[in-house]
């Protein structure tokens, strides 16, 4: 079994950055691959950024160049550095974690970019 707990999420204007954290209850070498996941109202979840255990990370087209996911391996927390937001970027964000044929999510947190 897998805790993910995020944190980070807020009221941001356009333009601004936000930073994201999801901390692990195992170390995150331990995790085969982790995530970061949005759903804005009436839209599905839809995958923002991943990285694997080695390193190897995908964003997706509308955050590339604008998205990063640092990770800090003591704190086996895994983090979505967000710049130049934009208010398509409102949405909860899930934190995802795989370890073999298991997927765990976290709880979810809120992003609202807007003046």
């Amino acid at each position: 079994q897998v805790q993910l707990v995020e944190s980070g999420g807020g009221l941001v204007q356009p333009g601004g950055s936000l930073r994201l954290s999801c901390a692990a209850s195992i170390s995150i070498f331990g995790i085969d691959a982790m995530g970061w996941y949005r759903q804005a109202p009436g839209k599905q979840r839809e995958m923002v950024a991943t990285i694997t255990r080695l390193g190897t990370i995908n964003y997706a087209e509308s955050v590339k160049g604008r998205f990063t996911v640092p990770r800090d391996n003591a704190k086996s927390t895994v983090y979505l550095q967000m710049n130049s937001l934009k208010p398509e970027d409102t949405a909860v964000y899930y934190c995802n974690g795989r370890l073999g044929t298991k997927t765990y999510w976290g709880q979810g947190t809120q992003v609202t970019v807007s003046s």
